[in-house]
């Protein structure tokens, strides 16, 4: 396989919708924009994500989506809403966003490693 050229994408999340944005990221780390893209080849790119902390939502999804852990105990079932979660980790909705739109295959963990969020500006 011939090496792959991975461009790095910087992308400010203020004011954009969680959703769409997580496609856009989905696609960039796949290489669906590029014409050598290939379902069962790695050909995407690095994607840098800031201001996430700054994302919108549409609806009443700060309210009423859930967010379920449990830790095999039983009673041990913690929930929360988006407000609580984009209160304490933005990076972590917006990650668990971008998974859920990628194929769940073996090069996943490989495309996900490429993406790098921050929930402020960018510094340098």
């Amino acid at each position: 396989m011939k090496t792959v050229k991975r461009e790095v994408h910087k992308i400010d999340a203020a004011g954009k919708i969680c959703g769409r944005l997580a496609v856009e990221v989905a696609n960039l780390l796949r290489g669906r924009h590029k014409p050598q893209f290939t379902y069962h080849q790695d050909v995407g790119d690095t994607v840098y994500v800031y201001n996430l902390s700054k994302l919108k939502f549409t609806g009443r999804k700060m309210q009423q989506k859930k967010y379920w852990s449990h830790s095999g105990y039983p009673g041990h079932l913690k929930v929360k809403t988006l407000q609580e979660k984009m209160a304490t980790n933005p990076k972590e909705v917006f990650y668990r966003a971008v998974s859920g739109m990628l194929p769940k295959n073996r090069l996943r963990s490989k495309w996900l490693k490429r993406l790098k969020l921050f929930e402020g500006e960018i510094n340098g």
